[in-house]
């Protein structure tokens, strides 16, 4: 074997470790994050979210694996807040709604009828509410996203009734999240709100435990319900937002610049989501229209007069306080 010939074996050994050695590296990422975020595959979040994973791994060389996990794959969002909060959960999307069982004033952008359209929400939550609001999460141990994401205005379906005025949901069988902002709006808008985890509403319906139920437009999509739902009342009756939240441990225990991309691409995420979910409604209704579902707009008025007789808005401004309160009012006008 001659000299040259050893040199080339020998570089192409080099070479081939070299290879070698970079896909190992590629394959063992220094910090690895799973991130829930509950809603289907097919929901603007989740695609963002992974978008927004891809570009934090591109950014720090492979150093850092997001995986995020669709679908309630991890569990419901009760169940992830709560490893969330131990460490064996990195990341969530979670509704405030929902956050609020351990932040109770971090839904209180859900009140109902409250914000009039979106230009009100997104200076209301990229302002001062917002500012308030993360700032009580924070005093939870927990670390929250600037950027709120944006789960679309929610709308009311039913199997075949038309829901006009509030007086329409009187004793209707109505599935809500579990959380008491949704059970105490209904319940003083005559309804009958009945709590059912969201992996058992498809069949809930189809079986007609429940008339109806209430969720963004990009939900009833994504979710399906117009196989079991056939009319959808517009009654913008309450903002769905979702926070990202954090396990403060964790993030702490990033390097600074690596936190940094992570918060970064995230944010941003939230606001290309925000567009998504808000330029896709008109062409998801007309999406929905070809399935078979028909749409009315209800007389709102009727549904805010309900509530203004009764003590729904007193009720929740005795819980969230004259501080929190007064910002809401800011933005959505006297409330009650």
């Amino acid at each position: 074997m001659t000299g040259l010939t050893r040199r080339k074996l020998l570089g192409s050994s080099l070479a081939i470790a070299g290879i070698g050695a970079f896909h190992a590296a590629k394959a063992a990422p220094e910090h690895r994050l799973r991130w829930s975020v509950g809603f289907p595959a097919t929901h603007p979040m989740v695609v963002r979210a992974r978008q927004a994973a891809e570009r934090i791994a591109s950014e720090t060389q492979g150093t850092v694996e997001l995986q995020v996990y669709s679908d309630s794959q991890l569990g419901n969002d009760a169940s992830v807040m709560s490893q969330v909060r131990s460490g064996a959960i990195d990341m969530q999307n979670i509704g405030g709604e929902v956050l609020s069982t351990l932040v109770p004033r971090a839904g209180m952008y859900a009140m109902g009828f409250s914000f009039p359209d979106y230009d009100t929400v997104w200076r209301a939550m990229d302002g001062d509410l917002g500012a308030y609001l993360r700032g009580e999460i924070g005093k939870s141990g927990l670390f929250v996203m600037e950027s709120i994401w944006n789960n679309g205005f929610r709308q009311i379906t039913s199997k075949d009734r038309e829901i006009k005025t509030a007086e329409d949901l009187a004793g209707f069988k109505l599935r809500v999240p579990g959380s008491p902002v949704y059970i105490t709006l209904f319940e003083a808008l005559g309804a009958a709100p009945t709590a059912i985890n969201w992996a058992d509403l498809y069949p809930a319906l189809q079986t007609g435990i429940v008339d109806g139920q209430e969720n963004p437009l990009v939900v009833i999509q994504s979710g399906r319900l117009f196989e079991v739902q056939g009319r959808c009342s517009l009654t913008n009756h309450m903002w769905a937002g979702t926070w990202c939240i954090a396990n403060q441990r964790r993030m702490d225990s990033l390097p600074d610049d690596v936190r940094q991309i992570v918060v970064r691409n995230v944010n941003q995420a939230a606001s290309l989501e925000r567009s998504d979910t808000m330029n896709g409604e008109a062409e998801i209704r007309k999406q929905l229209e070809a399935e078979g579902m028909r749409f009315n707009t209800p007389d709102l008025a009727s549904f805010r007069e309900r509530l203004n007789r009764g003590t729904y808005y007193a009720s929740w401004k005795s819980r969230y306080g004259d501080e929190g309160w007064a910002l809401l009012e800011k933005y959505c006008g006297k409330l009650g």
